[in-house]
């Protein structure tokens, strides 16, 4: 087979992001080489393909549903948000700069081209976006594109590069997805519909419902409704499916650790559980990579902002930031730095990644990120670290504790370690990354935990540090509960949805003569 397909939502968090992985997985079992693909995304969840390029976690959990290598060419365009009003632009794969959001979608009055006011910066991304989808609809049967957040957000329609503008440049189909479980379910779909223009509205061919809770024929006359005022298919009504675990954009209801505190989980090993808490730092980046600890049996994960909730930990993790010195202002506000700076005088276990390394150290000096300058860090590690302008991205590979290890690097902070141990080392043992000193660890290697072998050692050294009699199940895989993951959006598909209807809404396109909505866009 061979076409596409754009995954809309009514809402931001509606289940593009499960329904564009479900199809792929869907797809991807029954041989059809295909690929996901959303234009820009706006995430501080970001990954490292192998050739070097930063794009979105949730595409690379798409490539992997997909089982294709994840590229640049999925998520051409990623905005990382550094406070609430900027964020770095991330072009295929490379930061470009930070950019306002009024300089990035511009301020158009009705009547007034968006090239005008907003110096052709957005909407002059939506050539590369649409040649890196070209490029993959040639290389692959299927793409399957999410959009984000809703094509009916009127004021940004103009300079549109992930939503209607780019199904109506590449002529894709679009379906939308609707969150029942917030209610008004039915009211979205045709709202959305209406507030689109006809061409829009030509491309939108029909809905998907998620989260539906309860017995379905309860649902079909409300169905068989939006049918006749809008003369549009719903393709599918997906259930409430409780830990699906997969990478979301940004949240704190993120993957694994979701399935695990829904689910049922195997008991502990060991006499004892393992208690990890996770700072929630602002700006808060890769904070899936505690999903391989909440995986393991015996261990519970949670995320804290008062140094009360430390006290009780086995294992504090200061996770990834986009503000590392932002993020070591919030805890000395909140009382946060001093709870770690006891455990540490106590030889009590703490974790830093990324940002969390950089601010355990001595000093930050920061003219590229927060331009504070030098900013005297918590001081736990001898580690002082320089900001550079050019941002390290990489996918290492070490060992440590006896095992190997693979990670990736996203950060600008650039670590001269000045004493203590490396944390991983190469195949000679010379050191690769990180600082280690007594029981306080401090990396930049983000996903390194997924390695089993490595996080179940280091879930043994935590253990005894902390006095636990804590044993990490010696058969969890975390590739292979991912995998389970993944599988579980494609039944989904499967199961729940039209897939006839889908198959050949994704090889023909939208069927012609769908009626349009009134008013259509302003």
């Amino acid at each position: 087979m061979s076409g596409g397909v754009l995954i809309a939502g009514t809402t931001s968090d509606a289940g593009k992001s499960v329904l564009t992985a479900g199809i792929c997985r869907w797809l991807a079992r029954r041989g059809v080489k295909v690929a996901p693909f959303k234009g820009q995304n706006m995430s501080l969840n970001s990954f490292v393909t192998r050739e070097g390029a930063e794009i979105g976690r949730a595409q690379a959990m798409q490539a992997q549903a997909a089982r294709v290598e994840p590229t640049a060419l999925m998520n051409p365009v990623l905005l990382k948000p550094g406070g609430d009003r900027s964020s770095q632009v991330v072009l295929l794969g490379r930061p470009v700069g930070e950019l306002s959001a009024q300089g990035f979608f511009g301020s158009v009055r009705p009547g007034e081209p968006a090239r005008a006011v907003s110096g052709g910066r957005r909407e002059a991304l939506l050539e590369p976006v649409l040649a890196c989808l070209a490029e993959l609809r040639a290389t692959h049967d299927v793409v399957v594109c999410e959009g984000a957040g809703s094509p009916a957000e009127i004021n940004l329609r103009r300079t549109d590069i992930v939503n209607m503008g780019v199904a109506r440049a590449a002529k894709l189909p679009v379906l939308v997805v609707g969150d029942i479980d917030r209610g008004g379910v039915f009211a979205s779909f045709f709202g959305t519909t209406a507030l689109l223009a006809p061409e829009d509205q030509a491309l939108v061919a029909g809905y998907v419902v998620n989260k539906f809770r309860g017995d379905v024929e309860l649902l079909k006359p409300g169905i068989e409704m939006l049918r006749g005022i809008t003369g549009r298919h719903t393709f599918g009504v997906l259930p409430y499916a409780e830990g699906l675990g997969i990478d979301e954009e940004d949240g704190l209801r993120i993957s694994l650790r979701g399935a695990v505190r829904e689910s049922v989980v195997a008991p502990p090993v060991g006499a004892d559980v393992l208690r990890v808490a996770v700072c929630a730092v602002p700006l808060m980046s890769n904070f899936t990579d505690v999903d391989a600890l909440a995986a393991e049996p015996g261990v519970v994960v949670r995320f804290v902002d008062r140094p009360e909730e430390l006290a009780d930990a086995d294992l504090v993790v200061v996770p990834g930031t986009r503000g590392t010195v932002r993020a070591l202002a919030w805890l000395r506000e909140r009382g946060l730095a001093d709870a770690l700076l006891r455990r540490v005088a106590e030889g009590r276990p703490v974790l830093g990644i990324c940002g969390g390394y950089q601010l355990l150290g001595e000093r930050i000096e920061d003219e590229v990120e927060s331009r504070a300058g030098t900013v005297e860090g918590l001081g736990v590690l001898p580690v002082r670290v320089r900001f550079a302008v050019e941002k390290t991205l990489a996918r290492p590979d070490g060992s440590a504790l006896g095992e190997p290890v693979e990670g990736y690097e996203i950060h600008h902070g650039v670590a001269e370690v000045l004493g203590g141990e490396p944390v991983f080392t190469d195949a000679d043992g010379r050191a690769l990354d990180g600082c280690r000193t007594g029981a306080v660890w401090g990396t930049h290697w983000h996903g390194s935990l997924e390695s089993d072998g490595y996080r179940r050692a280091f879930l043994t050294e935590v253990a005894r540090a902390a006095g636990r009699r804590f044993v990490p199940a010696p058969g969890t895989s975390f590739g292979q509960l991912r995998e389970e993951q993944l599988d579980r959006l494609g039944d989904l598909i499967e199961e729940h949805a039209d897939t006839d209807a889908l198959l050949r809404l994704i090889e023909r396109g939208a069927p012609p003569g769908l009626p349009f909505l009134p008013p259509g866009a302003p």
